[in-house]
This record gives C-alpha cells, structure tokens and sequence, in this order.
C-alpha cells in the first residue's frame, strides 16, 4: 500500500468539525465520547483534544501529531491518540480514522451476533467488519488491536465501546461508519424478525451505489 501525502491541516478540521457535528446529531456519539482525526502528511495526523464534545469542536481543540506520538502544536489530544497513531502506522493508504460510539453496531458484538451486510451500499462501503475484544480506552493493547484489524478491514467494532472506521479521505471514513450502523440496524430488525441468515448475496457484484 503506497502512502498517501495527506489532507491540508485547514481542510481537514474543517470537515472533522463538520463530522463531529452530524456524528452527534445522529445519535452515534454522545457528550465528550468518539474523536476524530485525518493525516495531514507522511508523518503527521490531527486528532481532537482531550474531553472534547464533537458537536461542539472548534480548531483550536485539535493537537497535531507525529507517528511517533509526538505531540507538535496544539492541546492535550484525546485519550484515543494512540488508537488512530497506530492504525495511520498500519495503513499508510488511509488519511482519515472516525471512532465512534455507533449503540447498535456495539449491543449486536456484545450480544454475540455478527453485523450483516445485506444491501448494495453495505457491501460497498463497508466490505468487511473486524472486530477487537475488549480493552481499556486509550490501552496499548486496544490501539494494537484494532490496527492489526485495520491490516484486512476498514470498519472495525472494538467490543464493549465503539468502532474505529478507516478512509482515504475524511468524508469515506465517516461514510464507513454510517453505513457499519445502518448495517448493524438492518441485523437487528432482522433478528426482531426471527431472521438470522440473511446477507446480501455473495455471488451478486457490489457495484457502485449512487454517490
């Protein structure tokens, strides 16, 4: 995978500010949980601050970092750092990390169901889910996992707290992350139904769904 240079650093605040603010309206993250961040050169990355609330972000609540944790201008950076660090580190290719707290996605993996992708856009955006076991927030251990995850897929649930989604760019990301909700709703109305097989079909083409 051949690294990406990255997101102008005013650009990608612009579009994480915008995010954080859909994210929360949307009911995938609440109060100070999630954060966001986007690569903004080989070796650098802006995360959100510490205790920031995503609906609330400004640009001076994010800290600029280094890959190796270095922290470069800027406030204290979410207790996630290392989360999104480590995954930049696994996948040069990816410019943009959305962890949030899709409620869903979480109860289904803690419930012991897998999340289903049964329609066209789950298939295409999503393509595959990775999961982690559960870890304390901001641990080693978690940011090590979900980047070994990242090595195969771009949606992973981290058990018991949240997904991290992975994209070229800040606005696939956050795509990744809706439609890794939307499939999780879809399974759980499906298991409301007595219906626990149903997937889209493998042998159908994924296709290009509408932009």
């Amino acid at each position: 995978m051949s690294a990406i240079p990255g997101i102008d650093p005013d650009d990608a605040v612009a579009e994480l500010i915008d995010i954080g603010r859909t994210a929360v309206e949307r009911g995938l993250v609440l109060a100070s949980g999630g954060n966001l961040s986007a690569r903004t050169g080989a070796d650098r990355f802006v995360v959100t601050g510490a205790g920031t609330w995503l609906d609330r972000l400004t640009p001076d609540r994010f800290t600029t970092m280094d890959l190796d944790g270095n922290v470069l201008d800027g406030e204290e950076p979410s207790s996630e750092w290392k989360l999104h660090q480590r995954s930049y580190r696994a996948r040069p290719d990816v410019n943009a990390v959305v962890h949030l707290h899709p409620q869903h996605a979480v109860l289904l993996d803690a419930l012991g169901h897998q999340v289903r992708l049964i329609t066209l856009d789950h298939a295409h955006y999503v393509k595959s889910v990775g999961r982690t076991a559960y870890f304390s927030n901001g641990s080693d251990e978690l940011a090590d996992a979900a980047a070994e995850q990242a090595l195969r897929h771009n949606c992973v649930i981290l058990a018991h707290h949240g997904c991290s989604a992975l994209g070229e760019t800040v606005e696939m990301a956050f795509r990744r992350a809706l439609h890794l909700e939307d499939a999780a709703v879809a399974t759980y109305r499906a298991l409301l139904l007595g219906d626990t097989t149903t997937t889209m079909p493998a042998h159908l083409p994924a296709g290009s769904p509408h932009a």
